[in-house]
């Protein structure tokens, strides 16, 4: 019986997941119970064969190949539960170095909380070249996406929720409420997000507990190209646009989040009085494409 499935979405980063696999194939844990899922996102490079290589090396590992043409992190994600068999899905990225025994502490976890859901583990980011003068904690989180609610399993805090870089799902949950939406999530190079917001507000519509895992631990690289005025400018544009498609969704959702985007200005020139001028350049930058992105300038 396979346990666990642990999904690997990937798009043209075929050294980046490598890396990712080396711990991967490394994992702490009967290699019968568990299966790796590595679904390729319509990638142009040598994914394909890197990982039919590495699938050959490794024939005592469930390993599977996934091509998912569909352009989008939502539609290789749905894909991987598609051609899993797990009773428990996990979800890493790409650019992730994971603890050799992520496994089994989610199957562990799973196993001694039968009222739990979903679940999630630390996000520790790792900054290839430093962390940035200018990086903040709040800045940080549509970067680097770091999660840390302290060194003990509990349920996520209200209001909080899983990173989708560090999750795993009872594959029950995909049947009762749908998978992921496929007009949410990364698609190519562009970088609308907010696909987990979603899919974790629908579970605790319904009650289901969710829990936080800290010693399922991944570490998530961040290299220089995520780091650039360009990149970030994007992204934080894009966070913007997420949160107004999800918005549009709601009823009054557009006019709530208008109101909470203003509150957040409020907060925002507070905290630049605290923080070093390069903190403070990149938190109004922040804070400024996230508005353009919400109010569809």
């Amino acid at each position: 019986m396979i346990r666990l499935s642990l999904v690997i979405p990937t798009y043209n980063r075929s050294e980046q997941l490598m890396e990712t696999l080396e711990r991967v194939v490394d994992q702490r844990y009967d290699a019968s119970k568990w299966e790796c899922v590595i679904v390729d996102n319509n990638s142009s490079d040598d994914t394909r064969a890197k990982v039919e290589a590495l699938i050959a090396e490794h024939k005592e590992l469930n390993m599977s190949y996934v091509f998912e043409p569909k352009q989008g992190l939502s539609h290789a994600r749905n894909a991987g539960i598609a051609n899993s068999k797990g009773e428990i899905i996990a979800f890493i990225d790409d650019d992730e170095d994971i603890v050799l025994d992520l496994v089994r502490r989610y199957v562990e976890l799973f196993d001694q909380h039968p009222e739990a859901m979903a679940a999630g583990g630390r996000i520790q980011p790792d900054y290839l070249s430093g962390k940035p003068k200018w990086m903040s904690h709040i800045v940080a989180k549509p970067i680097s996406n770091p999660l840390y609610y302290g060194d003990y399993t509990k349920p996520f805090p209200r209001g909080t929720h899983p990173g989708g870089g560090n999750m795993a799902v009872r594959r029950s949950i995909f049947d009762k409420i749908g998978c992921f939406d496929t007009e949410l999530g990364r698609s190519g190079d562009k970088l609308i997000g907010g696909e987990e917001c979603d899919f974790f507000e629908r579970m605790s519509k319904i009650g289901f507990p969710i829990y936080y895992v800290p010693r399922a631990m991944v570490y998530h690289r961040i290299g220089d190209e995520k780091l650039t005025e360009e990149y970030t400018s994007r992204l934080f544009y894009q966070v913007g646009v997420s949160q107004r498609i999800r918005a549009q969704r709601k009823k009054h959702g557009l006019c709530k989040a208008y109101i909470s985007e203003i509150g957040k200005w409020g907060a925002t020139l507070l905290l630049c009085l605290t923080y070093r001028p390069a903190q403070s350049r990149y938190l109004l930058k922040l804070r400024s494409g996230i508005s353009k992105g919400l109010f569809g300038r």
